[in-house]
This record gives C-alpha cells, structure tokens and sequence, in this order.
C-alpha cells in the first residue's frame, strides 16, 4: 500500500499527463473541436470521461487500450499511446485525476517532437545528397523492394489550359507562366510493394525511421481486391501520403514529398503544350493510360502503358495523384505561389484522373478537389487522418528537389497535410 501511495505521488501533471492530452486528445476534443461533446482542455470537460480514483471507469483512459483500427480506440485515426503514456494516465485517475489550478492546454508538444525528429532526419539527408542528376534506382533498406525516379530539368512553362481546349474549367485558367527547379520524380506511381512496407512498419532501431508516424491498421483490405504486387497504392489520405515520404527519407537520407501542383503539371505535360502529354487526339489516350474506357473496373499495375516524353509512367490515369497544394478554384488569379499551404482538412488538389475517369479529367492541366465523402465508409468518429476508403482511384508519386530545403521548410512540407476532419 505505502508503495501505491509513493507511486500516486510520483505522477507529475505537467510533465507526464499534460504533454500525453496535448499530442493525443487535444486535437480532437479542444476548443476547435469537441467531438461527442468532449474536451480535455478543461477540469470540467476532462470530468466527463473521467471516474477519480477509478481508471477502469474511466473513458479517458479505457479507450487508449483499445486496440488501433477497432471501434472506439483512442487515438482513432495516430499511433496508440506507448505503455509509459497509458500508465501516467491510469496513474493520474487513480490518485483523484487533480487539475492543477489556472493550467491552460495548448496544442504544442507534438509539434515540438516533431521538429526535433526533423532536424535529425535532415542531418542524414545532408550527408547523402546526390551527386549527379541522373535518373536512378534505389532499393528501401531493410526490404527487397525498390523505386525508380526520372530527373526532370528546370524549366518554364505555361500553366493551365486554353478557353479553347476540350473539357477546360474554370479553375484552370488563367494561364500564367511559371518557372519550375529542377527535381526528380517517381518514374511510377507508389506501388503496394513500397508502401505496404510504411503501412505496417515494424522498429528498426533507428531512432529517426521509428519516429516518424505511421497508419494505423485498416478496417479493411486496402487493395479492395485489385491486386497488391506491382499495383499502386491507393486510398490513403494527403496526410499518410505525406508521412510516407517523411518515413522514406528517415529511411534512406534522400528528401522526398509530394510534387507541388506546378510541378505535377510540369511534368506531366514534359515540354508538351497540348491537352495531353502525346497531344490533343484523346483517341490515342488508351495507348497512355488506364481509364473508364480500358480499365475493366478496377485499377492496373504501373508502368504497363507508354511513358510521356520524359519517362513518367501512368501521369495520365490509373491512379488520380495528390499534390501538395490546397486547393482553390481560382488559386491562378491570385498569382503563382510555390505552393498553396493547407489551412483546412479540404480540399486539396488532385491531378490525373483515374481508371474510374473520362478522358477530359486526364488532360495535362485538369483539377480536382477532395472531399470529406471519400470518407464515408469510415466507421470511426472523428474520421480516420490516414484512409480515404471510399477514394479507391486515389494515389501518390514522390519528387525529390535537387537541393534538400531548410529544417523549418521540411516540417512544414511533411505536416502540410491537416490531420483531422472538422
């Protein structure tokens, strides 16, 4: 008993209690957010999922040992709590779950984890930065798989599409110019093979690879039975999309991300002016891509139709890819920007079209928006930050730029994504 007693007195809210609400709960069940009408931002909103003295009364803290991907596991959508997380809580309960008087939450301990986790992946980076321009391959340590990337030179280009071109909207124009560095880019789509290996990711012992977040297990197979070897990845949301490329570049010392939307249609149109990479004849468009037309309803394995002219495979359907970019209808009247950082869950721009599209959503220069109903099928509230199981045509390639940007721009980069649905 004298030993429960030391060990109830030990449990310090601000350093073990506070940072595990903040990084986990507070995201959801804050001020921004009350999801179930809960928030943990306050002794009297925190009361409501919290018996004190009684842990196993508590929702606070049953839920974290939920296992991930079922019903009601807390957190629903990031990893599970670590054994150290779960006990502070369950020791916090236990010994009356006190507030400490005039404590605010702040969303501002994950964040600051991150950052630090940044700072040393860069490092690697740093030391493994290419010598030569070149397209190559490289295998994923730790794996029998491998990934191609093609260089894609700097240029300028016009962006966006004529009033005159076949299937133009709106939020194509106005056409403006636009100067693109040079990069490489996934010779193909990511395939299950690559991904997969993210998805299910087991400790390696390096600190940097194991820190980075990963998906929690699906409620479903993920492939909808399409196929696994050979096929892309699909389904998964900006935020997972942006995670993998963290987690690769933690894994091999190259800097990865999403291509921003200039560089997607950079490449994609690769030197071409016309509606699609070959032209502007959409009677050729089955010689280049998987769609509505050939793909027998479901999506095909990458790299089994001709390439545009820079060696790029499938840029025109199979899949429809994410971008790094908000999405906004008239985002070429404000003026060309790097990229349009994310300020919300939705939406955020897709290009390509996939093997459920008409020929018009595949042109170089077409624009699409996601949308909170790719979600639909999820069971979970709030909604999983890592599936799109209902956008079965959705997937993702890499670039990689030439020079590896600062820290500050990584972070932002690799956390562009919003997380959690409002």
């Amino acid at each position: 008993m004298i030993g429960a007693v030391l060990l109830l007195a030990a449990i310090d809210f601000a350093s073990q209690v506070q940072p595990v609400l903040e990084s986990a709960c507070l995201g959801c069940h804050g001020p921004a957010r009350s999801y179930g009408g809960l928030r943990v931002d306050t002794p009297e909103g925190i009361a409501k999922s919290v018996v004190a003295g009684q842990p196993g009364q508590s929702k606070l803290y049953t839920t974290t040992l939920i296992p991930p991907g079922k019903a009601g596991a807390m957190p629903p959508g990031g990893p599970p709590l670590t054994r150290p997380q779960t006990e502070a809580l369950r020791a916090w309960i236990a010994a009356g779950a006190k507030w400490p008087a005039g404590l605010k939450l702040g969303v501002k301990a994950r964040t600051a984890d991150d950052r630090a986790l940044v700072d040393k992946i860069r490092v690697k980076i740093l030391a493994t930065q290419a010598a030569e321009f070149k397209a190559y391959k490289n295998g994923i340590p730790g794996s029998d798989v491998s990934y191609e990337m093609a260089p894609i030179p700097a240029g300028e280009f016009t962006m966006g599409t004529p009033a005159n071109e076949e299937g133009h909207k709106k939020d194509e124009s106005p056409q403006h110019r636009v100067a693109v560095d040079a990069f490489w880019m996934g010779k193909y789509e990511v395939t299950w093979d690559e991904y997969r290996l993210f998805m299910f990711a087991k400790e390696t012992g390096e600190a940097a690879v194991d820190a980075v977040s990963h998906p929690t297990r699906p409620y479903v197979e993920m492939s909808f039975g399409m196929g696994i070897n050979g096929y892309p990845a699909i389904s998964m949301t900006q935020h997972a999309a942006n995670k993998y490329a963290q987690w690769l570049s933690a894994k091999t010392g190259h800097f990865y991300r999403l291509p921003t939307e200039a560089e997607w249609e950079y490449a994609c149109r690769a030197g071409s002016t016309t509606a699609y990479s070959f032209g502007d004849d959409a009677s050729k468009l089955g010689e280049y891509a998987w769609f509505v037309d050939n793909s027998n309803g479901k999506y095909q394995k990458v790299g089994t139709k001709k390439p545009n002219p820079w060696g790029l495979y499938d840029m025109h359907g199979n899949v429809t890819e994410w971008t790094l970019d908000q999405y906004l209808p008239d985002a070429y009247a404000k003026g060309h920007l790097p990229f349009v950082s994310s300020t919300r869950p939705y939406p955020h721009t897709v290009r390509g079209g996939g093997w459920t599209d008409d020929a018009d959503r595949l042109r170089c220069g077409a624009r699409a928006a996601s949308d909170p109903s790719w979600k639909m099928q999820d069971p979970q509230l709030p909604k999983s930050i890592w599936y799109h199981t209902d956008a079965q045509w959705l997937g993702f390639r890499l670039v990689r730029p030439v020079k590896a940007p600062s820290a500050d721009e990584m972070f932002k980069i690799w956390n562009n994504g919003v997380e959690y649905d409002q």
